[in-house]
């Protein structure tokens, strides 16, 4: 696995140019300092400290999706929100979610062989044409562009709606498990741009608006969990679970003030806790390599 992420983040290198200092993924962004206040109702479902009444301290950081941080915040549509919850025993754990609610490969072997055929990529100006043909030869894939071609980017980085778009699993006292997913709702409501609206964005719009809104006062979003039943895929990324599945409200975000010192932090995914396992997803899996190959690498260029 460490071999296919190391190609995986060399063909990112490769299409998307290498930029010192910055993550290769979701490159730019800005973090700040949060607090987290749970509700105590997935008390029966968890033994995960966070997830049980009170309140800690948090970090977020938010992105914009592309490797290349001169892209506009146009050309990054899908938004990305990672959270750090600092646990009370002293250690961390994190939820990664995006503004789309499904990844375009099922395996790492997929992924990076994709990576290696787009072309379009390389200046900036990635072909919804060419990446459809692409994915002819992947049909599991074709639900992603379905929504990209359809995907309104969020008009703030404080109005989009996150999806951590893999499943976890709940563990509680009896050690019986229940899959899940995490969706982060702002709670001022979501609110989305036009394409021409989403055009006429200056580079580093998102950014400034999110600290005029944090200047006036927190920003707030609510902790979803999607209860998976019996059937729901919990080791593809590509698909999305019904609409239809219960959820409930884990706790309240609220963020309160800038924290650049964040941005050297590595928002692993696959960092759980004690009450909450990976699923079987390997892209999920696959992310903790991938991540700590693109850390070392940036934190080295500093």
């Amino acid at each position: 696995m460490d071999k296919l992420a190391e190609t995986a983040i060399g063909q990112i290198e490769k299409i998307f140019g290498t930029h010192p200092s910055f993550r290769r993924a979701h490159a730019r962004g800005k973090s700040y300092r949060a607090r987290f206040t749970a509700t105590g109702l997935a008390g029966h479902l968890t033994t995960a400290s966070h997830f049980q009444e009170g309140e800690i301290a948090a970090f977020v950081r938010f992105s914009h999706f592309s490797p290349d941080p001169t892209w506009a915040d146009a050309m990054s549509p899908v938004k990305g929100m990672a959270v750090q919850f600092q646990l009370p025993n002293g250690e961390v754990t994190n939820i990664v979610g995006v503004t789309s609610p499904i990844f375009f490969a099922r395996t790492p072997e997929i992924f990076t062989e994709m990576l290696g055929v787009v072309k379009s990529f390389k200046k900036g100006k990635p072909s919804l044409t060419e990446l459809a043909d692409l994915l002819a030869d992947y049909p599991e894939s074709g639900a992603m562009i379905a929504n990209i071609r359809k995907m309104q980017a969020p008009s703030s980085f404080a109005t989009g709606q996150y999806n951590s778009v893999h499943a976890f699993y709940f563990i509680n006292q009896e050690r019986q498990r229940q899959p899940v997913k995490y969706l982060w709702e702002p709670e001022s409501g979501t609110e989305t741009l036009s394409l021409l609206d989403a055009i006429a964005l200056p580079i580093g719009f998102f950014e400034t608006d999110m600290e005029d809104r944090i200047a006036k006062g927190p920003v707030m979003f609510r902790l979803n969990v999607i209860l998976g039943q019996p059937g729901d895929p919990t080791d593809d990324p590509t698909k999305e679970w019904p609409e239809n599945r219960e959820k409930l409200t884990l706790g309240y975000l609220t963020i309160t003030e800038k924290a650049p010192e964040v941005e050297k932090i590595m928002f692993d995914p696959t960092l759980v806790t004690e009450g909450i396992e990976c699923s079987e997803d390997q892209i999920l899996n696959f992310r903790h390599h991938a991540y700590k190959i693109s850390h070392d690498r940036r934190i080295s260029e500093i």
